[in-house]
C-alpha cells in the first residue's frame, strides 16, 4: 500500500460513523479522504437523511475532497472507510483515482448487521437478462454518435 496508513484516520472514520447512529442520522458508515496528510473530505451515510440512495459515506467524502481539492481525480489521496466499501463505493474510489483504502469492519460484519453485499456481488457475475433489474440496449447506434462526438472534440478533459 502506498504511504503507511495512520489508524487516527480510521479512528475518525468510525467516529462519523457511530456520531451518525447514535444523532439519528443514518447508518453505521462513516469515511475520511486523506492528502498530505490531512483530511480534505469527510463523510457519513446519508442515504435516509436525503432520500438518496447514493448518499453512502464514501461517496460523501469523495466528493467533499474534490470540492476542497478543486479536482475530479484524487490521486494522492488515500480513503478510510469504517466498513470495507460496497460495490458503488469501491467503483466510486477507482474513478476518484485514490491511491489506497483503509477500512475497519469488512462486509461480513456489514451483513450482520443487514446490509449485504452480496447480492450486488452476485448480479455483477451475471448476463445482463439473468439480473433482478432487467437491462437490455436500445438505439446503440445512437448513442455512440456521443462517443463519436467525444473523440472529435478538441476541447474534452480526459479523466
Amino acid at each position: 500500500m502506498p504511504g503507511s496508513a495512520n489508524p487516527e484516520f480510521l479512528r475518525r472514520a468510525i467516529a462519523l460513523a457511530t456520531e451518525n447512529v447514535v444523532g439519528g442520522k443514518g447508518g453505521p458508515f462513516g469515511a475520511v479522504v486523506v492528502h498530505d496528510g490531512r483530511i480534505v473530505g469527510e463523510g457519513a451515510n446519508a442515504v435516509t437523511a436525503t432520500n438518496d440512495p447514493t448518499a453512502h459515506a464514501e461517496v460523501n467524502a469523495i466528493r467533499t475532497a474534490a470540492k476542497t481539492l478543486g479536482t475530479f481525480t484524487l490521486a494522492g489521496c488515500e480513503l478510510y472507510t469504517s466498513c470495507e466499501p460496497c460495490p458503488m463505493c469501491l467503483a466510486a474510489a477507482y474513478w476518484a483515482r485514490l491511491d489506497a483504502i483503509y477500512y475497519g469492519a469488512c462486509a461480513v460484519d456489514a451483513a450482520r448487521a443487514g446490509f449485504d453485499d452480496a447480492l450486488l456481488y452476485a448480479e455483477l457475475s451475471k448476463p445482463h437478462r439473468e439480473r433482478r433489474i432487467p437491462s437490455q440496449q436500445l438505439l446503440g447506434e445512437e448513442a455512440r454518435a456521443s462517443f463519436a462526438a467525444w473523440i472529435a472534440s478538441p476541447n474534452k478533459v480526459v479523466y
